[in-house]
């Protein structure tokens, strides 16, 4: 485990270079937030026409074009429009990261009838999605999180990877995943965890799931499959289709709940979230 711990934190400080390389991102050090709703990426496909609010949220070593083929894998099904969130990959930490997809979430709800909206988050994205809509009350406005090759649980790789604060929280046993693995009874936010047992960023790559008692999570396997593969990887924006189809179809039938009402000084009170059961499923995503 030192070795390949070790590979993996070389690989985790390289990751924005070899990105950039490919030429499907950025440098981490010339991210910048772009104004909301507006996308800068040069391959995004035009908005798409839908009735489903979808936010992107990219992670730490890449920017907007790592998620521009899902975006268009996802055309014409319905759903949309398709927002992608960015944020200073070298800023304070995930939960200053998850207030900016907060501010993000509420915009894009304002617009919609239902005012629901879903979120994918690839990596560092999806620990960002699932924290604003678990610790930060999210989940009144976000019915379905679908996270891509995320740490959910750290990874080992963090521990020799330059102390930046970011870095740090994705280490195993930190103070903000200790928060994560706490009590999250009430959160009403279903969660979908796309993980790989070929992710060379994702240390054990079994912390690329969610287990906790709380939360409503499926997990789902995509063998042999990389981590910067994995976001553009067909079988997993097919099963991506499907997931967004099933949440269009069970809003029409059934519409989920507002987001929460504004008290007299113009923001969401705190709410009592009532205690309930909630279930773990895993399935696996064919090669």
């Amino acid at each position: 485990m030192g070795v390949e711990a070790s590979r993996a934190a070389g690989r985790l400080v390289r990751l924005p270079l070899d990105v950039a390389a490919e030429g499907v991102g950025q440098l981490a050090g010339h991210f910048r937030r772009p104004a909301p709703g507006r996308d800068t990426g040069q391959d995004d496909p035009p908005p798409a026409e839908g009735d489903l609010p979808v936010l992107l949220v990219h992670g730490l070593g890449d920017g907007e074009s790592i998620v521009a083929p899902l975006r268009r894998g996802l055309d014409g099904i319905g759903a949309g429009p398709f927002t992608t969130v960015s944020y200073h990959a070298f800023g304070p930490d995930i939960r200053a990261a998850a207030r900016v997809l907060g501010e993000q979430v509420e915009l894009v709800s304002a617009g919609s009838a239902e005012r629901s909206v879903v979120v994918i988050g690839y990596s560092l994205g999806g620990l960002i999605a699932r924290y604003y809509t678990q610790a930060l009350g999210g989940d009144a406005y976000v019915p379905l999180v679908i996270t891509l090759a995320t740490p959910h649980g750290g990874t080992a790789a963090a521990l020799l990877a330059p102390p930046h604060p970011l870095l740090r929280q994705l280490r195993p046993g930190s103070a903000l995943l200790a928060e994560l693995a706490g009590p999250a009874a009430g959160c009403r936010t279903r969660f979908v965890a796309f993980y790989s047992d070929f992710d060379e960023v994702v240390i054990p790559t079994s912390r690329g799931r969610i287990d906790h008692p709380d939360l409503t999570a499926r997990n789902v396997l995509v063998p042999g499959v990389g981590h910067l593969t994995l976001p553009l990887h067909p079988p997993v924006i097919d099963q991506v289709r499907s997931l967004l189809t099933a949440a269009r179809q069970t809003r029409s039938a059934a519409p989920l709940p507002h987001g929460p009402a504004l008290d007299g000084n113009g923001q969401s009170p705190r709410r009592s979230r009532p205690s309930r059961d909630s279930r773990a499923e895993t399935g696996d995503a064919e090669k």
